[in-house]
């Protein structure tokens, strides 16, 4: 009797896990043909998009001398890879960029840390932060190249400001809402404060840490660009001002194409890190 009850049982039991297993399968084959539905539906728009732009062009719906058209952008890029002038202004941008976002995430990780140890610093500087974060950043600009003048540190600096504030204040709060039944467990263990820091401060707020890095490149690529209008002599930046000085808008919307896809590749990379992160 029961023999027959755990053959039954593990029958069910079967009967229930194979149910589960196909339903699981299901969702994911869902969610695949979810995503790729979206993929798909993302190139249409866009070659959509680029269709509609160059017959506007060609059938004179719109100027194109104001918005130019996706074969004369095409012929620009071309033209401007071949003679290396476009890579040179790519590069410089790229470079500017990377180090204003690495110095973001380097000086705003030390400056948090140190307000996490001492918390009555932290709530010191904490509305003088707000303020500086909220403060445009294009009106910090001038002042920034009246000191330093023109050149690779003014742009630099400019990226920097941006967003330095905003990821100092963030990170801060971050490490502050910590769980503090994990920091009293460390403590009453005998633990010390940078063991604390180490252990369960910043391990916990490294999916924040990454968010923040999103964010942040971004911000960085905008203050160079703004460092670029006003202080660059090359770079994607300067390339926008001139082409709008000497009416060539090819050039300009070439840049700021450049630019999308640039912010679109870092993000993507970012996005990756993430997603490995999490798994």
């Amino acid at each position: 009797m029961k023999t027959q009850i755990s053959k039954n049982y593990k029958k069910s039991y079967s009967i229930v896990a194979a149910t589960e297993t196909l339903g699981q399968q299901k969702y994911i084959k869902h969610q695949k043909m979810h995503k790729r539905y979206i993929f798909w539906s993302r190139i249409i728009l866009f070659i959509g998009f680029l269709l509609l732009w160059q017959a506007a062009a060609d059938f004179g719906w719109i100027d194109k001398f104001y918005f130019s058209s996706p074969t004369e952008i095409g012929k620009l890029f071309i033209h401007d890879i071949k003679d290396r002038s476009l890579l040179n202004h790519i590069g410089i941008t790229l470079f500017e960029s990377g180090v204003s976002f690495l110095l973001i995430i380097l000086f705003s990780l030390l400056i948090a840390t140190f307000f996490w140890f001492y918390p009555s610093l932290g709530k010191l500087f904490e509305p003088f932060l707000i303020v500086l974060n909220s403060l445009p950043k294009s009106a910090l600009a001038p002042l920034i190249i009246v000191w330093l003048g023109t050149g690779l540190r003014t742009i630099i600096l400019c990226g920097m400001s941006v967003g330095i504030f905003g990821c100092i204040l963030n990170l801060y709060q971050s490490f502050s809402q910590t769980d503090p039944e994990r920091l009293k467990l460390i403590e009453t263990l005998g633990g010390t404060k940078m063991q604390a820091f180490t252990k369960v401060v910043f391990p916990g707020n490294v999916p924040t840490f990454i968010s923040l890095s999103k964010v942040n490149i971004g911000l960085a690529l905008v203050g160079v660009i703004i460092g670029e209008f006003l202080a660059g002599r090359r770079g994607l930046g300067y390339l926008i001002i001139y082409g709008s000085q000497v009416f060539k808008l090819d050039m300009v919307i070439l840049s700021i194409t450049i630019l999308c896809v640039i912010a679109m590749l870092i993000y993507g990379v970012l996005n990756f890190i993430e997603q490995k992160n999490e798994s």
